[in-house]
């Protein structure tokens, strides 16, 4: 008998190793896919939880901001409200002369105790008044235009008479200070 070439064993071994190399793959290949689909699993169940903890975060700044505001404009309604008392609290001080005073000195002390508490209260709550004067400049985020009239000595854009005091509620405009403007052209 002839004697197997030393060749044709190596082949037999190649091919010997070979099949169970595939064997192996065979055996690996499923659990290579299972473990790719777990890995996939795991990275859209990670992006997910990293949105949903991303929105979680978003919701408690949101109700956070939303809850500052309530405390600090929540009662903006009652102090628009209010207005116009102290509107005509300020008219009858304003209307009230010498002779009045004499008369019911009494009464127009008690407006004006009754308005001084007005104004702590406002400001306690964060209430300002914007109360510009007769030659201020005349500014469209705090004033309100009444009327524009050209008077004499002025120039374009001044504030010529105060109609009624403006307020803000923190850094909010809740009414604007109503005013008159000159339209004085420029000479």
């Amino acid at each position: 008998m002839a004697e197997p070439r030393k060749d044709e064993f190596l082949d037999d071994i190649d091919a010997a190793q070979a099949e169970e190399q595939a064997e192996h793959v065979a055996e690996i290949e499923p659990e290579a896919a299972e473990l790719d689909a777990l890995r996939a699993e795991r990275d859209e169940l990670k992006d997910r939880f990293l949105r949903a903890l991303a929105d979680a975060e978003n919701a408690r700044k949101r109700s956070q901001k939303d809850r500052r505001e309530a405390e600090q404009y929540g009662g903006s309604k009652l102090v628009r409200d209010m207005l116009p008392v102290y509107d005509n609290m300020k008219r009858a001080l304003d209307a009230a002369n010498a002779d009045q005073r004499a008369v019911a000195g009494g009464l127009i002390e008690g407006v004006e105790l009754t308005m001084r508490e007005l104004l702590n209260v406002f400001a306690k709550h964060g209430v300002s008044v914007v109360a510009p004067k007769v030659g201020d400049r005349f500014d469209p985020q705090i004033h309100e235009a009444m009327f524009e009239a050209p008077l004499p000595g002025t120039v374009a854009g001044e504030i010529i008479q105060v109609s009624a005091e403006g307020f803000m509620l923190h850094d909010r405009l809740l009414r604007p200070a109503q005013v008159g403007v000159s339209s004085m052209p420029a000479s």
